[in-house]
């Protein structure tokens, strides 16, 4: 028998690779009495693991089929299904307290060294997963009572009577359902704590695989988002009955912008409605052109900079431009200072909708007879976009008659006064004199996916009812964020509807030095395929396709300095704001033309080797979805059309 080799000196650098692997794991010659205790040891856990490894699969089996009813129960709850949820999450809680009871036979085994870590993931799991099952019964419990009012599959509490009073019935009874908000806080919050104590780090890929080391990071920033989200939505969920009009009623302006002539927080603010609420019932007080609120204040001030550079012919600042800030409640507060000083009533907050709003509405609904005009979603080939965009305009922008010489530029169909508002009552009357079986659950579900998408804003006066609106990411708001940041505003400044034809594409290219400099490149490729309109007003046209006058600006972050930019008809600035730097220019784009942006900067900090760089990209209110790429070293990574905010982690 060979002799055990020296393990120290130069004699194991000699050794073939073999038998390095060999004498790792070679036990070392015990004799006499130590070697009985250590195979006392061995035997020992030998046996242990026997014992625990028949519970242990049995719990794998059961947690498997606790996870199949689960399932079924998120089935149910996307099907908006209250009552079949309901009864799901029975089923799941059943089944969890059975793979409770096993994983407790395995227990034991977390005071073990390296394995022992592991069990007591599970036993974390397992204590969140109640705790999420507590906050979904409550949930569930909650709004039962108002599946029917919600357009929800459940037989509700509010069956009789008109849509009307049920709707008002509902909401006077709101205010002894919402202070479960504070039990469903509660249970996400543990969830999280017990999540959080389970380490991603423990399940490196080269031994269990990418899938479960990315679940558990994935389920640790989903309850951390969770806990954030409803920690702060809170306020509004409590004080929810209040906004509704009960017991006081609630006055709110809501104001139509114009997204086919882009403004910085969704359009050009066209027209306005009052809307009252009262115990839920929405009553609409009037609606009319935004020019008359305008002409009803007196002594404006000096346009702002951006406005006497780039929009011809202005000189004071109105209402109608005073969405100037690409955030929207800045924006609002600008707005709300001179609507102070208009003629319009007092309100409680801001609503701002814009034409994908409107359409997405009529989708469900169907089409509408408003003012002797049949409005449809049906595509109109004068602009490639739904009919009612194209009526809309026409009334709007169609001058009042075809001698012009005494007549002040802004003159339109007196009909433009009250077609915006007279369309959304319509709506909203459709909406709710129909069955809530039909309607009711599909147009929630659009409100929702629209205010993701940044088609409907809120802005309220109630602080703490703003604070849950803004949680909830629905307020338009420039966020601070961690990272690398992009948010492209840009405003349509005096080039009638072009942004209706145009269409954008952007890509991002990174490209990092060996110290961790990041050096970025932005490119906007522009593309108007229409020809232009006849924008001769004493013919008497529509003008809708006229030079698209781009006023841009690009948010980053803070301190990143230009490096070089292209495509600007002026020498591009830089400033700070809004906790951002800010580049901007101007440009042009023709109709049947193109127009290419291109701009370069170094971002403020280095990366470190093998980090991610975390990326938020904010999408401008009132844009469709553009194409974006992401590239790194000029290779595509990512490719998507921005629909709403969008969170990525790139590895660079």
């Amino acid at each position: 028998m060979d002799e055990i080799p020296n393990l120290g000196g130069s004699s194991v650098a000699n050794q073939s690779p073999i038998l390095k692997i060999k004498n790792f794991f070679r036990i070392p010659n015990l004799r006499g009495r130590n070697s009985r205790i250590v195979a006392v040891v061995i035997g020992l856990l030998v046996l242990i693991l026997l014992v625990f490894s028949l519970p242990a699969i049995s719990v794998i089996a059961s947690a498997k089929k606790t996870e199949s009813q689960a399932k079924l129960a998120y089935d149910a709850l996307k099907k908006q299904n209250i009552a079949l949820a309901g009864e799901e999450l029975k089923k799941t809680r059943v089944d969890l307290v059975e793979t409770q009871n096993k994983y407790k036979l395995i227990l034991p085994l977390k005071y073990f060294p390296i394995i022992g870590s592991y069990v007591s993931d599970g036993d974390h799991f397992i204590k969140a997963a109640f705790q999420g099952l507590n906050a979904a019964d409550t949930l569930i419990a909650s709004i039962a009572p108002y599946s029917d009012v919600l357009g929800l599959k459940g037989q509700g509490s509010f069956v009789g009577g008109t849509a009307q009073q049920r709707i008002e019935t509902a909401v006077r009874t709101m205010g002894k359902v919402t202070p479960k908000i504070d039990d469903i806080a509660s249970n996400v919050n543990e969830a999280k704590k017990e999540i959080d104590n389970i380490d991603p780090n423990r399940y490196p890929a080269f031994i269990f695989g990418s899938n479960i080391n990315n679940q558990v990071k994935q389920l640790r920033k989903f309850t951390d988002d969770g806990a954030v989200v409803l920690n702060d939505a809170r306020p509004l969920i409590k004080i929810l009955p209040q906004l509704l009009g009960e017991p006081d009623p609630k006055k709110y302006l809501v104001i139509f912008q114009n997204d086919k002539e882009l403004r910085p927080t969704g359009g050009f603010i066209t027209a306005y409605s009052i809307f009252r609420l009262e115990h839920g019932i929405i009553h609409v007080d009037g609606s009319s052109d935004i020019y008359s609120l305008d002409s009803s204040i007196f002594g404006k001030k000096e346009a702002p900079r951006p406005i006497l550079q780039y929009l011809p012919n202005v000189k004071v600042f109105n209402l109608r431009d005073s969405n100037l800030s690409p955030d929207f409640v800045e924006s609002m507060k600008t707005f709300k200072d001179m609507y102070d000083q208009s003629s319009g009533p007092k309100v409680d907050g801001i609503i701002a909708v814009d034409t994908y709003a409107l359409i997405g509405a009529m989708r469900i609904l169907g089409d509408m007879d408003v003012d002797g005009t049949h409005f449809t979603t049906k595509d109109d080939p004068r602009c490639g976009c739904p009919q009612t965009i194209y009526a809309l305009e026409e009334i709007a922008d169609t001058p009042v008659q075809a001698d012009f010489r005494y007549v002040n530029v802004y003159a339109v169909n007196a009909a433009r006064k009250n077609i915006i508002g007279d369309l959304m009552y319509a709506i909203m009357n459709k909406a709710f004199s129909s069955s809530p079986k039909l309607y009711w659950g599909p147009l929630f579900q659009e409100m929702i996916n629209q205010s993701a998408q940044k088609n409907i804003l809120y802005y309220v006066y109630d602080t703490a009812a703003q604070k849950g609106l803004e949680a909830l990411n629905i307020s338009g708001r420039i966020v601070p964020f961690e990272g690398d940041y992009l948010h492209i505003n840009e405003a349509n400044f005096g080039g009638a509807k072009s942004n209706l034809f145009t269409t954008e594409d952007v890509s991002q290219n990174y490209n990092v030095s060996g110290d961790g400099t990041i050096q970025k490149t932005i490119t906007i490729n522009y593309k108007n395929p229409y020809p232009p309109s006849d924008c001769n007003l004493e013919r008497g046209n529509l003008c809708l396709n006229a030079v698209l006058r781009d006023w841009i600006r690009i948010y980053v972050p803070k301190g990143s300095k230009m490096q070089s930019s292209q495509g600007s008809e002026v020498k591009m600035i830089s400033y700070d704001e809004l906790g951002k730097t800010v580049f901007e220019g101007f440009l042009t784009i023709r109709p049947k033309g193109v127009a290419k942006f291109t701009i370069s900067y170094t971002l403020p900090f280095k990366l470190a080797k093998g980090s991610p760089l975390p990326l938020l990209i904010q999408k401008q209110p009132g844009t469709p979805a553009f194409e974006y790429t992401v590239l790194v070293g000029g290779s595509a990574r990512e490719k998507f059309n921005l629909d709403s905010d969008r969170n990525l982690k790139l590895s660079l």
